[in-house]
């Protein structure tokens, strides 16, 4: 073998190497480390307006830029997980005391359905309502357990939270200031045609931002919608469930009526028509008119993927990666496409040539 190819073959073999060592310092603190790199493509934009009005500035426009980002996602961030966290505690709190009883819930319920419905329960062996009762009173005991057990993990894991968003913070900065020149560095060093290294850089940055952008706005304005009306028909803890929807209409499509809905179908079953009608046609006409047309204009549009790819995307990357899924999954969904595309059209130049 001659000795050049044994140096190609070493070499290559000790970059392989050190890449997956250096992966594995960095998979302790992946989530700063990915969420540093998705506001520094948000935030970017801003940061060379602000380099444009700072010439020769750049420490200056970064930091500038940080406390922007402070500013407009942290500190709001930071604020509604107090108001969370106070309100998931009251609500602890009763649940405990027994004053949230589902128990009384159910029992409320049971008495309203109409027969075809209590034989539909009958059937699935819940025709008795002790039965009922203990199967509603088991589900609140192990929510209450998994309420107090999050609750003690959050209160241990302070600490690595605040080193987390210190080091989000530390590395953004440098993201902002040098992003350009290591991206630069990072398409020098990946082996592609420089025309498919742009395609897919251009590609990457949009996806990551249209989804960014668009499922937080749909998510804030799912989450804000829903806990206005929960306020004004005086359901308690109305952050809480705001937040709650915000979060789960990350699933396209059925996410914040996971919430809404039991609600309604409670009023409709206890005797409160007009609450229930009301929810239920807030629900469909005005939360879910958010999610069916901010979605595809936000989201898809930008990314130039199908809807039914963003949503099996989104819930695949979440089921994987879990919360910063919905950003990663439709990106490799994006990634993919357009790379299939680059490899069709090549092979579609070779065959005519």
């Amino acid at each position: 073998m001659p000795f050049s190819k044994l140096q190609n073959r070493t070499f290559l073999a000790l970059l392989i190497a050190v890449t997956i060592a250096f992966l594995a310092i960095l998979w302790p603190f992946h989530g700063a480390v990915f969420w540093a790199m998705v506001l520094a493509i948000l935030f970017m934009p801003l940061h060379r307006r602000l380099l444009q009005r700072m010439p020769g500035r750049p420490n200056m426009a970064a930091l500038c830029t940080l406390c922007l980002c402070l500013l407009l996602v942290i500190l709001p961030m930071a604020l509604i997980s107090l108001s969370l966290v106070q309100e998931a505690a009251q609500v602890y709190e009763r649940m405990r005391s027994g004053q949230l009883n589902f128990g009384s819930y159910a029992q409320q319920i049971f008495s309203a359905l109409p027969e075809w419905a209590t034989q539909l329960l009958a059937h699935f062996h819940l025709s008795s309502l002790s039965e009922l009762q203990e199967k509603f009173s088991s589900a609140a005991v192990q929510a209450s357990q998994f309420l107090a057990t999050k609750a003690l993990n959050i209160g241990q894991d302070t600490l690595g939270f605040i080193v987390s968003v210190g080091i989000m913070l530390y590395l953004l900065f440098f993201l902002l200031r040098d992003g350009v020149a290591l991206g630069r560095r990072v398409r020098q060093a990946i082996p592609l045609d420089e025309a498919h290294k742009r395609n897919l850089a251009s590609k990457f940055t949009t996806v990551v931002r249209a989804t960014v952008k668009g499922n937080i706005v749909v998510a804030a304005s799912q989450g804000a919608l829903g806990g206005l009306i929960f306020w004004v028909l005086g359901i308690q803890a109305p952050v809480l469930w705001g937040v709650l929807m915000a979060f789960l209409s990350l699933l396209p499509a059925v996410g914040a009526s996971l919430i809404w809905m039991p609600v309604a179908l409670y009023y409709l079953a206890t005797g409160a028509v007009a609450q229930g009608a009301i929810l239920i046609a807030y629900g469909i006409f005005v939360i879910g008119l958010v999610d069916n047309l901010l979605r595809p204009l936000l989201v898809g549009k930008d990314t130039k993927l199908p809807d039914y790819m963003v949503l099996i995307s989104t819930l695949g990357g979440m089921s994987l990666f879990g919360l910063t899924g919905f950003v990663i999954g439709p990106a490799i969904a994006a990634l993919f496409v357009a790379t299939w595309g680059l490899f069709t059209q090549d092979v579609g130049e070779d065959r005519q040539e």
